[in-house]
């Protein structure tokens, strides 16, 4: 956050980057709001108006070594002002008072006519369109040693609005734009002033929709609020304790909703939300530990990143679980098959061994390590109480491992048929469903109609696990001892060319069938909408 304007009260305007002399009045301005500001600070704001005083002051005007702060007036939510008391000399009960805050809350101070206040307006209105964070500066005097119950009893003079630029981070644009893309409806909560929080959300690329301040949430009931907030998109002059009423209300609409927050204020707020989502390099550890989350960065990016990755980690887990229960129908098809019409069995223990050392590579490591798909961020997202393997998902595991099964046992009964010696069919009829399960694998990759879509998605983990069990395969066929262990005969070119065959067939037909069955796999075809909460300009854009 940087200071990048000063105006007084007549709109005499000083910018610090561009204007290198700084006549009397905007030294005074500098001056108080710094000591209106934190000795030691730690908010971003006081900050920057430290490092303009450290720049443009003298350095006694800068550091003032002799001056006490002797009292404080923090913020209230009747009075949007800090106002400092500093005494310059300790022999004299003679006060300099500063105070800074919200505009309206200064000129409130100030006690300005109606017609300073129409030109303070127009000043703060026009510091606000172009995104600045606007702050008036006041100054008093006060005599004797008794404080006043408040701010008001002093009399202040108005010496003028900073503007502070607080630039959206590069990552936030993208961000919103994809929660968007994604379903995802973003709205910011802010302390600002209503024109500068329009005219940042217009910058973030937030929808555009109503805009709402505090004080007019004040007068909404409940039933009300409800209403509006379908369709605002940005809360401007909020209190912390109006946040929780934003919160609710969204919940109470059906949405899911995820909040950011820094603050002790916050907590209320971030514990009430479905996912509370704490800022981890300024938050508080009362908000960190109301949270769900704790965003290391502090980068709006990041939430946005959270949700791409949680999106394809259910999708992979849906994938691991359709592809095992596709694969153990063959098996458990080709177990059951002799047994039932009295041929020679297929599968001993060595048999299965092998495959579970192909199934359980690929459940636990190729699926884990797929990326996402190339549509994770343009869906709606899935309702919160839909399940995790949904009946539609069962068929389709089932039609795959029947399709699977059926052109395997083909295989098989032809083989027998054939005349061909037991030890040869077992080989045949093993290396085909082989070759089927790893076109199971390659169907179950991507839930879109498209092969190619998956091909061009890299998986190392994918490639690494077929070259393995390609090279066993090779093995137990050309090494005598495992061709014995496994009971397998030769296999022919031809016998080879069969197999491959097969598993071009499953994954042909089944890649037919994706387009058809698509929208009944898709566990994002509903219509709910979570909601990113953003508490505050400066949550989305450091």
């Amino acid at each position: 956050m940087t200071i990048v304007e000063l105006r007084l009260q007549d709109d005499t305007i000083l910018r610090p980057a561009h204007d290198r002399e700084m006549p009397g009045a905007f030294r005074t301005l500098c001056d108080f709001g710094l000591l209106a500001s934190a000795p030691e600070p730690y908010d971003p704001m006081e900050r920057a108006f430290h490092v303009l005083a450290r720049e443009r002051l003298t350095a006694a005007s800068y550091q003032h070594p002799n001056w006490k702060l002797v009292h404080a007036y923090g913020l209230r939510p009747d009075l949007l002002a800090v106002t400092h008391i500093w005494q310059a000399d300790s022999s004299r009960q003679e006060y300099v008072v500063a105070a800074k805050g919200a505009p309206e809350a200064i000129a409130a101070l100030c006690k300005l006519s109606t017609t300073d206040r129409a030109a303070l307006t127009q000043s703060i209105d026009a510091m606000a369109a172009n995104g600045l964070r606007v702050v008036g500066v006041a100054r008093a005097t006060h005599i004797g040693s008794a404080w006043p119950l408040s701010p008001h009893e002093l009399t202040f003079e108005f010496l003028g609005l900073v503007g502070l630029a607080d630039p959206l981070r590069p990552s936030v644009i993208g961000a919103v734009r994809e929660c968007q893309s994604a379903g995802i409806k973003a709205v910011m909560i802010t302390g600002d002033y209503p024109a500068t929080a329009k005219a940042i959300a217009h910058q973030a690329g937030l929808a555009r929709g109503e805009l709402i301040t505090g004080a007019e949430l004040d007068k909404l009931s409940e039933a009300e609020l409800a209403t509006q907030v379908e369709t605002a998109s940005v809360f401007a002059r909020i209190m912390p304790e109006q946040k929780l009423r934003i919160v609710n209300a969204y919940k109470g609409n059906g949405e899911v909703v995820a909040m950011t927050g820094d603050g002790v204020n916050d907590a209320p707020s971030l514990k009430a939300a479905h996912i509370g989502i704490a800022m981890g390099g300024r938050g508080t550890d009362v908000a960190r530990e109301a949270s769900a989350i704790v965003l290391l960065d502090d980068d709006f990016g990041s939430i946005v990143k959270a949700i791409r990755l949680g999106r394809r980690i259910y999708d992979n887990l849906r994938k691991a679980m359709s592809f095992i229960l596709a694969v153990h129908v063959p098996i458990a098809g080709l177990a059951l098959l002799p047994l039932l019409f009295g041929t020679p069995l297929l599968l001993g223990p060595i048999h299965i061994a092998f495959l579970e050392m192909v199934i359980d590579p690929v459940c636990s490591l190729v699926f884990e390590a797929e990326t996402e798909e190339e549509d994770v961020m343009h869906r709606p997202p899935r309702a919160p109480d839909e399940p995790l393997f949904s009946w539609a998902l069962i068929g389709w595991s089932v039609l795959q491992g029947a399709t699977a099964f059926v052109l395997v046992a083909v295989i098989y009964v032809m083989a027998l048929r054939s005349g061909m010696p037991v030890p040869e069919v077992r080989a045949l009829t093993f290396f085909s469903l082989v070759v089927v399960i790893v076109s199971l694998i390659l169907v179950n990759r991507s839930f879109s109609p498209s092969l190619l879509t998956a091909f061009r998605r890299q998986n190392r983990t994918l490639t690494a696990v077929l070259a393995v069990v390609a090279a066993i395969s090779a093995l137990t066929l050309l090494w005598p001892a495992a061709s014995k262990l496994f009971a397998f005969g030769p296999l022919h070119a031809d016998d080879i060319a069969l197999t491959l065959g097969a598993g071009l067939m499953a994954l042909i037909i089944l890649e037919m069938l994706k387009p058809v069955l698509r929208p009944r796999l898709q566990s994002w075809n509903r219509k709910m909408q979570p909601l990113a909460l953003d508490q505050t300009r400066k949550s989305a854009g450091r």
